[in-house]
C-alpha cells in the first residue's frame, strides 16, 4: 500500500507441517501489535502446496491465487513434506510455490541474515566470527534454471538424459540489479554480485548488466564481484565482509540458506518476497518441519519477524515492525527459548513451545506499546 490504512487485508497460507501453529501464534502477535495503534487486520485464510493437493488436486489453486491478488499482502508459513514426495512433479507441493512466485511477479526475494546477540552461541562458528554479521541477500526469483526452458527428463538412443536451461533475460537481470543497488543505498553502501562468469555465459551477461545498472543508478555503492564457489567459502570464513549480496536464483537459494546458519538457526529467519507491484509474500525461510508438526516443538519466531517485513515493505506502517522486532528482542532477552535456539545446558533459559512463545510475544507487544 502506498500510504498507511487503518485496516489491511491479509492473506494468510499456513501450508503444511508446522505451518497452522506458527501461523497461528503470529496472528496473535500481529493483532496484538496493530491494536496498540487503532490497526485491525482481517484475514483470509487459503490454501496452498500438499494441504492444497489433498483438499483441491492442486497445489496453486484457483481460490488461492484470487484471494492473494486481492489482499494487501500475503503471509506464509511453510509447504512440504515427504508424503508428496513420490508425486508428480506438477501435483508436488514447490511446484506450488514456483507458480505461486511466477503469477504474482514475485521477482525479487530479500533474506536478512543477522547476528542476534542473544543466540551467539547457538551458531555452529566462533563468536568472534559470527558477533556483528549483517546481511542481505537479494535473490532473483522468477527466473534461471529453475524456470528456463526446456526442460525435463527425456530418453534418447536408450539411455536417459536429465535437462534444465539455466536462462535470464537482461531485464530480469537489470531489475533484481535495481532492487540490489537501492537496497545497499539503503544499508551500508556495499554490494556484492554473485556470479559464475569463469564458466556460464549466463553469468557473464549477469556481471555485464549489474556492472551497468551499477553506473545508472548506483551512486554511493562500492560494487564488488565474486564467483560463487568463493562466495560459499568466504562466507563461513569471514562473513562480517559482506553486507547486501545480489545473485540469481540457484546461487541465491543455496547461499542465502548458507548465510541462515551463520546465525545459529532457520528458525529465527524471515524473508520478503516482492514484485514490481502488487501484495509481496512473507514467509520465513525454514521448512515445513512434518517431524515436529502437532508436538508443540516449533518456533514462530521467524514468521513474526517475516510479519514484521510485511509491516515495514507492504504496509507501511514501520512503527509495528519495529515494535514486533522489540518484542521478539526482549521476549530473548528474558530467556525464553524454543528447543531449536536452546543451548547445552541452557543456564538462565526457559524452554517454551511454539504457543507459550506465541503468547510472550503477544504479551510483550502490548507490554512496550
Amino acid at each position: 500500500v502506498a500510504a498507511p490504512q487503518e485496516s489491511y487485508k491479509i492473506t494468510l497460507l499456513p501450508g503444511d507441517g508446522i505451518g497452522p501453529e506458527i501461523t497461528t501464534a503470529t496472528v496473535k502477535a500481529l493483532v496484538a501489535a496493530g491494536e496498540t495503534a487503532g490497526v485491525s487486520f482481517s484475514f483470509d485464510e487459503q490454501l496452498l502446496g500438499g494441504a492444497a493437493i489433498d483438499a483441491t488436486g492442486s497445489p496453486w489453486p484457483a481460490a488461492t491465487l484470487e484471494s492473494c491478488q486481492a489482499a494487501d499482502s500475503i503471509l506464509m508459513a511453510a509447504i512440504g513434506g515427504p508424503k508428496w514426495d513420490g508425486n508428480p512433479r506438477n501435483l508436488r507441493p514447490e511446484t506450488g510455490l514456483l507458480a505461486m512466485r511466477q503469477e504474482l511477479g514475485l521477482f525479487a526475494n530479500l533474506r536478512p541474515a543477522k547476528a542476534i546477540p542473544q543466540l551467539l552461541d547457538a551458531s555452529s562458528l566462533k563468536r568472534e566470527v559470527v558477533e556483528g554479521v549483517d546481511i542481505m541477500v537479494v535473490r532473483e526469483l522468477c527466473g534461471d534454471v529453475y524456470f528456463g526452458k526446456p526442460a525435463g527428463i527425456f530418453e534418447k538412443d536408450g539411455v536417459r538424459w536429465g535437462q534444465n536451461n539455466m536462462i535470464y533475460s537482461e531485464p530480469e537481470i537489470e531489475r533484481i540489479a535495481r532492487v540490489a543497488m537501492d537496497v545497499a543505498q539503503k544499508r551500508t553502501g556495499k554490494c556484492c554480485s554473485i556470479d559464475k562468469a569463469n564458466v556460464l555465459d549466463v553469468s557473464q551477461l549477469w556481471k555485464d548488466v549489474v556492472i551497468r545498472v551499477h553506473g545508472e543508478c548506483g551512486e554511493g555503492v562500492e560494487l564488488s564481484h565474486m564467483y560463487v564457489d568463493n562466495a560459499a567459502m568466504q562466507l563461513v570464513r569471514w562473513p562480517k565482509q559482506f553486507d547486501t549480496i545480489v545473485c540469481g536464483n540457484i546461487f541465491g537459494d543455496i547461499l542465502s540458506d548458507e548465510a541462515s546458519m551463520l546465525v545459529g538457526s532457520l528458525g529465527m529467519l524471515p524473508s520478503a518476497s516482492l514484485p514490481s507491484s502488487g501484495p509481496g509474500v512473507f514467509e520465513p525461510i525454514h521448512g515445513s518441519a512434518p517431524d515436529i508438526a502437532g508436538t508443540d516443538a516449533a518456533n514462530p519466531l521467524a514468521m513474526i519477524l517475516s510479519a514484521a517485513m510485511m509491516c515495514q515493505y507492504d504496509l507501511a506502517r514501520p512503527e509495528l515492525a519495529a515494535l514486533l522486532e522489540k518484542a521478539v528482542e526482549a521476549v530473548l532477552d528474558e530467556g525464553y527459548r524454543t528447543r531449536d535456539i536452546a543451548t547445552e545446558g541452557g543456564a538462565g533459559e526457559t524452554l517454551v513451545g511454539c504457543v507459550e512463545m506465541g503468547d510472550l510475544v503477544a504479551a510483550k507487544v502490548k507490554a512496550l506499546a
